[in-house]
C-alpha cells in the first residue's frame, strides 16, 4: 500500500510547479481577459481538487489548516484559482458531511478522479425576494431536471459538474447537481468586477438540464455548521495570497529601478530608506495576514473536532474579526506598494493595479462592514450571528403563511 503522506508531498511538489507557471503570465491574463482553464485542469489532474476528500474516497484527507495554506499559495500565484474553486471545495465540504453517505461517497471518488465542482446558488438581485429562489426542479418525460437563471456562478465555467441551488414545486430547497457541458447549460461570461476577472463570475443560465443520478445533496438546512467560516476562509487564504504577491513583486520593482527621486537618500532605489521602508510594510502586513489566517483555520478545525454550536458560533466570530484585519491590512499593503515604484509602477505594463482591483472585489463578498456590529453584538449581548439559512426559511416560512 502506497504512503499517503509520501503521495501528498509529491502532489504538493507537482501543485508549487504549476503554481510557478501561474505566476509567470498572471498580470498579462488579467489584462487579455484569459482564462485559466488549462490551469484549473491541470491542478485537478495533479490531485488539487482532492485535498480534503478522505483517503478512504482516494482523496488526501488534510486538515483545514493545510487546505488554506495551500489556498493562498494558490492566490499568491493567481487569486482567480482559489475563487474559482471555493464552490469546488465548498462542495467537498458538503459531500463529507452528507445525509447520504452512498451519495457522498459516489460524489468523493469522482472528485478523486479529477471531477471539478462549480458553483451556482446566488441569484441576480431582483430575480426572487429575500433571498428566494426562483430556479426550479420539475419533471420532463419522467426525469428531473433544472431550468433558472443564476449570478455569481464562480467556477461553473471550468466544472465538469454544477451544485445548483434549487427549489421544488412546494418550495422546498436543495442542492442538485447537474453536468456543466450539457446542451441546456450556457455560460454567459458576463462577470464585469473590477478584479477576480478571470472567476466565470457571471450568468449561467440552466434550460431542463437533467439532475445527474445521485445527483441530490440534501434540502437546506442547517446541517454543516462549519461551512459559514469555511466559505469566508477561502477568500481570507486568498488575499494572503495577495499579499504575499505584493511583497514579490514591489521587490522585483524595486530591483529593476535604474533612479530614484530628486529628494531620495540614495541614488540606489535598494538602498533608499523610503523605499525600503515601503517594502518592510508590505512584509509586515503579509505576516499580519498570514498569522490571522492560520489562527482561524486552526480555529475551525478545533471547531469541527468539538462540534458543538457554541464551538462554531466562536469560531466565525474569530474568521469575522480576521476579515476585517486581512481586508484592512491587504487593501492598504495594494495601496501603498506603488510608493515602492514612482510613476512607473502605475502603468499597465507593470499590472500592479491588479492587486488593489483583485482585493477590492474579495473585501466585497461577504461584506466586512457588517461584521463590526455582529461581532460586538456578540461579545457584549451574546447575539449569535444571524445565518442565509436563517433568512431563507423565514422567507420560506413567510411565503407559506
Amino acid at each position: 500500500m502506497s504512503d499517503p503522506s509520501h503521495a501528498l508531498e509529491k502532489a504538493v511538489a507537482e501543485f508549487r510547479r504549476i503554481f510557478q507557471r501561474l505566476e509567470t503570465e498572471a498580470g498579462v491574463r488579467d489584462q487579455s481577459r484569459k482564462h485559466p482553464h488549462e490551469f484549473v485542469r491541470e491542478l485537478a489532474d495533479a490531485g488539487f481538487g482532492r485535498l480534503r476528500v478522505p483517503i478512504a474516497q482516494g482523496g488526501f484527507g488534510v486538515d483545514l489548516p493545510t487546505l488554506f495554506r495551500l489556498l493562498a499559495e494558490a492566490g499568491k500565484a493567481d487569486s482567480n484559482i482559489p475563487q474559482i474553486l471555493r464552490g469546488h471545495f465548498t462542495a467537498v465540504e458538503i459531500l463529507r458531511h452528507a445525509d447520504d453517505p452512498d451519495i457522498g461517497d459516489h460524489w468523493l471518488r469522482r472528485i478523486a478522479e479529477g471531477a471539478v465542482f462549480g458553483n451556482a446558488q446566488s441569484e441576480a438581485a431582483g430575480t426572487s425576494p429575500d433571498f428566494g429562489i426562483s430556479t426550479r426542479v420539475h419533471e420532463v418525460d419522467g426525469r428531473r431536471v433544472v431550468s433558472g437563471t443564476k449570478f455569481y456562478s464562480t467556477g461553473s465555467l471550468f466544472a465538469d459538474y454544477i451544485r445548483v441551488a434549487v427549489a421544488d414545486d412546494d418550495g422546498k430547497r436543495w442542492f442538485a447537481v447537474v453536468p456543466a457541458r450539457h446542451p441546456g447549460v450556457t455560460h454567459a461570461e458576463d462577470w464585469d468586477g473590477i478584479g477576480q476577472r478571470l472567476t466565470g463570475s457571471g450568468t449561467t443560465v440552466f434550460d431542463r438540464v437533467p439532475v445527474e443520478e445521485n445527483g441530490e445533496l440534501g434540502r437546506f438546512k442547517e446541517n454543516l455548521r462549519s461551512l459559514p467560516a469555511f466559505v469566508q476562509l477561502v477568500h481570507l487564504a486568498n488575499l494572503a495570497g495577495i499579499a504575499h504577491s505584493l511583497v514579490d513583486e514591489t521587490v522585483a520593482v524595486v530591483r529593476s529601478r535604474t533612479r530614484t527621486s530628486l529628494h531620495a537618500l540614495s541614488e540606489q532605489a535598494t538602498e533608499d530608506p523610503e523605499v525600503l521602508g515601503v517594502v518592510g510594510r508590505l512584509h509586515t502586513r503579509a505576516l499580519t495576514v498570514d498569522s490571522l489566517l492560520r489562527t482561524v483555520a486552526e480555529g475551525l478545525e478545533a471547531a469541527d473536532r468539538d462540534g458543538s454550536q457554541q464551538a462554531y458560533t466562536a469560531n466565525y466570530i474569530d474568521v469575522s474579526a480576521a476579515q476585517i484585519a486581512i481586508v484592512e491590512a491587504v487593501l492598504d499593503a495594494a495601496t501603498i506598494a506603488f510608493n515602492a515604484g514612482g510613476s512607473s509602477a502605475v502603468r499597465e505594463s507593470a499590472h500592479l493595479d491588479r492587486h488593489w482591483r483583485n482585493a477590492r472585489t474579495l473585501a466585497s463578498h461577504n461584506p466586512v462592514i457588517y461584521k463590526p456590529r455582529v461581532i460586538g453584538a456578540f461579545v457584549v449581548n451574546g447575539v449569535a450571528p444571524q445565518s442565509s439559512y436563517d433568512r431563507g426559511r423565514r422567507s420560506q416560512e413567510g411565503r407559506q403563511q
